[in-house]
């Protein structure tokens, strides 16, 4: 039996949702443009006044935000309340520019939690069970808000952080965690490790994970599932937005729904910024309607997804989010192909290697060209040259069948490629140096 953290909100009928939406809309659009200048005056740029959003059928009207605009206005410039009254900041892992720096009071926070906690209830989380919080902590948002969440719902809570891949084992094993929340990579990994340690499914006492943060293949869920022996969930957040529990896979695992009661999504097409109708793929925009702190409004997450307001068998009805393709910044144009790295982990995947890999992106005489490091597995490592050959010419024709383009194919001997204990760095593209 489908259990909800509030049953009230996360089943509620489509009319409630869409009401609530439009009533923390206006209230959201009149509070930016009461405190936010930076807000105020893009909206006059269009000339636009509160008055003109009286609900959720004027959200198009709105500017975008972009990640540019969260820069320009560092760190200050889009707070919509009185220092006095935030409590917290938490950060972007990004590595280009200055981060970004979100803003939260004291009820963002709980709001927050409660996002997350309703993403801990979907993947089977009770108060008796012990959830092991293996992101990192600190700026980075991912601790924090499991952390935060798996308090509401009185799990025992584990907060080991990211790395110390042995003490990690070492407390799901002695402590009998039974949920473990951390990225897709480096759960990969402590199976990897606790598989190399002897330890079967039936050993270990996860029940399920709960894994964002980074895009992730359906492929690559299934291979931790069968070697943790447990059920894997997906999670999706923003830093910008408020963190991990944005939207969040039921047990159906067949797309993540977003918390409608705090934000409301759309679906644009990249180029031309048009809203797209349901089903159709395209870029993910969000506007956050509850938090006051650091709301943002239409804000281009770069994420390519589809939305989906099919019914759902867990009961939820808050529309569903699918398993983000990629990110339009993180798409690669190869040869004039779109490429997005979870293609690539796909075919892989498929063709039984595990999830480490490199993808390595160059030009030679005005030409891109790319290379694709993998990992062989333990039992298909081998020093003959034939049999390597062939399995690299397989690689090649997978890629060739799903991308279009050809690509050349190194395979690498086990655990030769750096392991990540938080987001891994699939791809290294050389043009841009």
């Amino acid at each position: 039996m489908e259990r909800y953290y509030q049953p009230e909100i996360e089943t509620a009928a489509p009319e409630q949702i869409r009401a609530w939406q439009s009533e923390r809309l206006v209230r959201q659009v009149r509070h930016v443009w009461d405190n936010v200048p930076y807000y105020r005056a893009k909206m006059e740029e269009k000339g636009l006044t509160p008055d003109d959003i009286k609900g959720v059928e004027d959200l198009r009207k709105l500017p975008f935000v972009t990640k540019a605009d969260l820069r320009e206005a560092y760190p200050y410039g889009l707070v919509a309340v009185p220092l006095k009254d935030c409590v917290r900041i938490q950060s972007t892992s990004g590595t280009t520019g200055k981060r970004v720096v979100a803003f939260y009071t004291k009820e963002d926070i709980d709001l927050w939690e409660d996002c997350c906690a309703r993403a801990i209830v979907a993947a089977g989380g009770t108060n008796e069970d012990v959830c092991q919080v293996s992101y990192g902590y600190g700026l980075f948002t991912g601790g924090p808000g499991l952390n935060g969440g798996s308090h509401k719902v009185g799990c025992l809570t584990v907060p080991t952080s990211s790395g110390n891949t042995e003490r990690q084992i070492m407390f799901i094993r002695d402590l009998n965690a039974t949920i473990l929340c951390c990225t897709p990579s480096y759960a990969a990994y402590i199976a990897e490790t606790m598989k190399e340690m002897g330890l079967t499914p039936d050993q270990i006492p996860l029940k399920a994970g709960i894994f964002g943060a980074e895009a992730w293949s359906e492929e690559m869920r299934q291979d931790i599932q069968k070697t943790l022996g447990i059920k894997a969930y997906d999670i999706y957040g923003l830093t910008e937005l408020s963190g991990p529990g944005v939207a969040f896979e039921c047990s159906a695992q067949q797309g993540m729904h977003i918390n409608e009661d705090h934000f409301i999504a759309e679906i644009i097409d990249p180029e031309t910024s048009e809203v797209l109708p349901d089903g159709q793929q395209g870029e993910l925009v969000f506007t956050s309607i509850t938090k006051r702190a650091f709301p943002l409004l239409r804000y281009r997450t770069r994420d390519v997804c589809v939305l989906s307001h099919e019914k759902c068998s867990c009961g939820r009805t808050h529309v569903r989010m699918a398993k983000p393709r990629g990110r339009t910044d993180d798409m690669l144009i190869i040869r004039g192909v779109n490429v997005f790295p979870s293609q690539i982990e796909t075919v892989l995947l498929n063709l039984g290697y595990g999830a480490n890999y490199q993808i390595i992106v160059g030009r030679v005489n005005h030409t891109d060209t790319l290379e694709v490091k993998v990992e062989m597995t333990p039992e298909m490592f081998t020093d003959n040259m034939g049999e390597i050959a062939a399995r690299q010419k397989s690689i090649v024709e997978g890629l060739r069948s799903m991308l279009g383009l050809t690509a050349k194919v190194t395979l690498v001997a086990p655990k030769s490629i750096v392991r990540s204990e938080g987001k891994a760095v699939r791809v290294i593209d050389n043009r841009k140096i």
